[in-house]
């Protein structure tokens, strides 16, 4: 025979009305604040949580006292290019850091750069009846989002704006830092330099380009000497295409990576050849241990996680007083030396 202790005993589960006595306040309030409704107080909200978490509450999703008369479901999707991408982890961190503040769950999927998976995503997410949607899209045309919208599906675009369809976005600075970086590697003499980038038809890789092009404008030099490849889709690509182009007759002097990924197919092909402190290199986006690398890697560094948190906050703001006009929202990048970028040209 089995005898069990108190301590042994299977935990009873919290209730609703010891929440709000540890938090010093009604039932209503804390049901107001699990349901993610508006008008209480931060730090009654706060307090609220603190009180679930120490007493481990799990909110009942089936319970119908405990939804919105709107209809809510206290979870959000958030679709990116690759939940393996740095980048994207950073996003999601910053958005899951907002929803779960307000009790809100965070489905996540990887739409890999291709259109077709993100309209059986979308399709999934708003079957499921999400709250809202968080998307870096892939898509030419997003106006197939136009009834999901329109039915009152939110949405907030994020790292890419929207095209054909009408809501909120949130990016970075992305063809005035690549003008920026640009600039710097012409200051120290370079003309001759290689843009590496993804597809043309991603947003973000086409802005970063248009930057780029910017900065030799702006300098009055022929747009001719650039090297531009596209289409680059992985690390090994970025390192196959550059090394093509360090095999030339004419080599570029520097490089401007546009993507953390491309960033690093350039580092192995610069450090194979052991050109890494004869060839400037430009990354957008920073990576990890780039600082302790031999030269460090110069970086536009985006502030993922201000872009993921920025999102979330619009998103709630939409469902809490919307709607509301949809807006562009810019993150300000910032752009690090470390050494890589300040190798001169040659001569």
């Amino acid at each position: 025979m089995v005898v069990t202790t108190p301590r042994d005993s299977p935990r009873r589960a919290s209730t609703m009305k010891q929440v709000a006595a540890l938090a010093g306040v009604g039932t209503k309030t804390v049901s107001r604040v699990v349901n993610g409704e508006p008008r209480v107080a931060p730090e009654t909200a706060e307090r609220v949580w603190d009180a679930v978490r120490a007493l481990d509450y799990h909110v009942d999703m089936r319970a119908g006292s405990l939804r919105r008369a709107d209809g809510r479901t206290r979870t959000v999707g958030l679709l990116v290019s690759s939940v393996n991408n740095p980048f994207a982890g950073e996003i999601h961190r910053g958005v899951e850091d907002v929803a779960r503040a307000r009790g809100v769950a965070v489905l996540t999927a990887s739409l890999h750069e291709e259109p077709e998976r993100e309209v059986r995503a979308v399709e999934d997410f708003i079957s499921r009846r999400l709250d809202g949607i968080i998307l870096a899209s892939t898509s030419t045309d997003m106006s197939y989002l136009s009834t999901a919208v329109t039915q009152g599906m939110q949405m907030v675009f994020i790292d890419r704006r929207p095209l054909g369809v009408s809501v909120d976005s949130v990016t970075s600075d992305n063809r005035q830092a690549a003008a920026r970086a640009t600039g710097q590697l012409i200051g120290r003499g370079h003309r001759r330099i290689a843009f590496l980038g993804e597809r043309s038809s991603i947003r973000t890789a086409a802005e970063r380009h248009l930057g780029f092009m910017d900065a030799y404008g702006e300098a009055g030099i022929p747009t001719g000497e650039a090297v531009v490849v596209f289409g680059l889709g992985s690390a090994a690509e970025a390192q196959r295409a550059l090394g093509e182009l360090l095999d030339r007759r004419e080599p570029p002097t520097a490089v401007f990576a546009s993507q953390n990924l491309i960033t690093i197919g350039a580092l192995h092909a610069l450090h194979a050849r052991g050109l890494q402190h004869a060839i400037a290199l430009i990354g957008f986006d920073d990576l990890e241990l780039a600082d302790l690398l031999v030269p460090g890697v110069t970086v536009i560094r985006q502030e993922s996680q201000q872009l993921g948190r920025v999102a979330a906050e619009r998103m709630f703001r939409q469902l809490d007083d919307g709607p509301l006009p949809p807006e562009q929202i810019i993150v300000p990048t910032a752009y690090i030396e470390r050494g890589s970028g300040e190798i001169r040209a040659p001569g």
